[in-house]
């Protein structure tokens, strides 16, 4: 069973940083993809930023490129992955989750993150 922890979300200005983290425990495997996802009050989970374990490429919507930069720790036992935030919008306000799990390229990255494992959110607020 993948464990996953998210943490580093609060209350910033817009045109501030914060840097999520996503602690997980558990993994079965090194092929895995892990996602951030948002959810605002009113609107569907968007996917922000995905990567894949084993390489380097990464996907970021549109909304948040150039801002917001997905990594990994790979010396981390926690396998931690970060999500850094930066020129942070209120339209950046939302309920931040990391997701993860296998991949055996069956389907997008995003996509079996998405399918897979769920930590339990951290908020994130900008105010104007």
């Amino acid at each position: 069973q993948v464990h996953l922890v998210e943490s580093g979300g609060g209350s910033v200005q817009a045109g501030g940083s914060l840097r999520l983290s996503c602690a997980a425990s558990g993994y079965t495997s090194s092929r895995r993809c892990v996602a951030w996802f948002r959810q605002a009050p009113g609107k569907e989970r968007e996917g922000v930023a995905t990567m894949y374990s084993r390489g380097a490429d990464t996907y970021y919507a549109d909304s948040v490129k150039g801002r917001f930069a997905i990594s990994q720790d790979n010396a981390d036992a926690e396998n931690t992955v970060y999500l850094e935030m930066n020129s942070l919008k209120p339209d950046d306000t939302a309920m931040y989750y990391c997701a993860a799990d296998s991949f055996y390229g069956l389907d997008t990255c995003q996509q079996s993150a998405r399918s897979g494992y769920w930590g339990q959110g951290t908020q994130v607020t900008v105010s104007s």
